[in-house]
């Protein structure tokens, strides 16, 4: 839905699906429901996320019609997609193989601009930008040397040109601005903020800027090109797993000139380990759950900070020099306290304030995916979760 901050959803990567007619099928359920409950008199909008199946799937004509069909006679729109997971994100042990393919492959660079494609003509007429979210380059972990990790960073790096490249042609014949929104994430090549402006500084702008100069285009055109069409992804639960502060991160995002093209609005546990070490441990085991990675980052007594890939190996590791814990897990927005565990609710609060001083983007997506695997006492009907989230954050809007 349109707000006075920008167009807010949640992401369908809550729903499974992998091919068009199941994840169809689920949205044709979900949907309706939805937004009788959230924007009952507005056109709601809708984050897509297609796995590479289901956006061949979309690609067919009859699909493509009947979708925008569907979408105008239930008053809804598509202005952001979750191009991260390109295959199976439910019912199987997805881990970090939610980087693959990762972006040094043809697959991943083919399946991005084909998302772009669908979204450019499922843009409404009068929306003129769009953004899809993406994987940050890599798994860091696949890569066992600094040489490999380099020549992996270089390789991705000319890929995502090569989106530039098509989503320049893209505006030239849509008239559509379309973004590649970055999303750093813990153990991924960019793991944070400092990372992403390295990696934009030092590889994307050199390596972009010859390659489209290799067009025909000057280093000035070059330039803003990369910049509107290569974007931040700003996760707030990533970040927050990271302790970094969000007035911090924009701060150097504005001193880069850098953009940010969504916010996925999303929180993260927390532990503060300075009392009930043993009881906090013992509750925050029912978390380590087999599907998606829950990377750890432990603050010491000393301040300094230790990182750990997966939670069984944080628990695992646990000594009386840590202070506290951010864990890599999307639990409700919602909720601040968890029995003895608590969230980064409050980043959330206060990304939003600052984006209600002073906007910096116009896609904001809700991003809990994780309902399924949560402790039972924190789940409830899926329809009414989402109803909730939506509504909590429209509160603090």
């Amino acid at each position: 839905m349109n707000t006075p901050y920008g167009h807010l959803s949640y992401c369908s990567n809550i729903h499974p699906g992998e091919n068009w007619d199941e994840h169809f099928a689920v949205l044709q359920n979900s949907i309706p429901q939805i937004k009788a409950e959230v924007c009952p008199d507005a056109p709601m909008g809708i984050g897509l996320r297609l796995a590479n199946q289901a956006s061949i799937d979309l690609s067919i004509n009859e699909h493509f019609s009947s979708f925008k069909n569907w979408l105008a006679e239930n008053n809804c729109y598509v202005f952001t997609m979750n191009g991260f997971p390109f295959g199976n994100f439910h019912h199987t042990i997805v881990k970090d193989m939610v980087h693959a393919p990762d972006w040094t492959t043809q697959e991943r660079t083919d399946y991005t601009i084909r998302l772009f494609e669908l979204l450019a003509e499922l843009l409404p007429e009068n929306l003129q930008e769009g953004g899809i979210s993406t994987s940050p380059l890599s798994y860091r972990f696949w890569w066992a040397t600094d040489e490999l990790l380099e020549q992996a960073t270089i390789k991705a790096t000319g890929n995502m040109i090569s989106v530039v490249e098509a989503l320049i042609e893209l505006h030239k014949k849509t008239g559509k601005l379309l973004h590649l929104d970055i999303e750093p994430e813990p153990d991924g090549i960019l793991e944070n903020s400092d990372e992403f402006i390295h990696w934009y500084n030092n590889y994307l702008l050199p390596i972009g800027i010859k390659q489209l100069q290799s067009k025909g285009l000057s280093t000035e055109e070059a330039t803003e090109a990369i910049k509107n069409h290569i974007q931040l992804c700003y996760d707030v639960c990533h970040f927050a797993v990271g302790f970094e502060k969000p007035v911090k991160v924009l701060e150097k995002l504005n001193a880069n000139q850098l953009k940010v093209g969504k916010i996925q609005i999303s929180s993260a546990l927390k532990v503060d380990f300075s009392e009930n070490a043993e009881e906090k441990l013992n509750e925050i085991a029912q978390y380590n759950e087999p599907t998606y990675l829950h990377q750890v980052v432990a603050k010491k007594n000393d301040g300094s900070y230790i990182k750990f890939p997966d939670l069984n190996e944080a628990i695992t590791n646990f000594s009386n020099e840590i202070n506290s814990w951010r864990v890599h897990f999307h639990v409700p927005l919602f909720l601040e306290q968890y029995g003895l565990l608590s969230s980064t609710q409050k980043d959330i609060v206060d990304v939003l304030d600052i984006h209600k001083e002073k906007p910096f983007t116009q896609h904001l997506e809700i991003e809990t995916y994780t309902w399924g695997v949560l402790p039972k006492e924190f789940q409830a009907p899926l329809n009414e979760s989402i109803i909730r989230e939506i509504k909590w954050v429209k509160g603090v809007l």
